[in-house]
């Protein structure tokens, strides 16, 4: 079978962050942006760091999904520890995932988080579970 359709961003909750430009790269490497607007503000004015967390989930979800799909399996996170590093205020938020397991039953990925500048705000280790559809 041939890989799945990337998911359209503007559908389910990846269209509530704002999830632009989602691509996958050699190395099944995913990339996305996320134009940075009021709602994605914490009331300090920073980027909320569950808008990270949530672009780090979405990624790796997708990218294990599309590695899984011929065998009849779907993806799900099981645990997403993200550490923030540096503020983003304004711009755009540009994220990386790398997968670094493929396991059986859960996938390991790394999400990178930069700014405009190019400059690491937030990093995530995110594991994915693989297992059969429910019903």
């Amino acid at each position: 079978m041939s890989d799945p359709p990337l998911p359209d961003p503007d559908q389910g909750f990846a269209s509530l962050v704002g999830l632009r430009d989602l691509a996958q790269q050699d190395g099944g490497v995913l990339t996305a942006s996320v134009p940075v607007r009021p709602e994605l503000l914490q009331p300090f004015g920073l980027v909320h760091g569950g808008v990270f967390a949530a672009i780090a989930e979405t990624l790796a979800s997708i990218g294990t999904f599309v590695g899984v799909h011929d065998q009849g399996m779907q993806a799900m996170g099981l645990s997403n520890s993200t550490s923030f590093l540096r503020p983003i205020l304004e711009g755009t938020i540009h994220a990386e995932a790398r997968p670094l397991h493929r396991g059986r039953t859960t996938w390991l990925w790394d999400v990178d988080i930069t700014d405009d500048a190019g400059r690491l705000c937030a990093t995530t280790r995110m594991t994915i579970a693989v297992r059969p559809p429910r019903g």
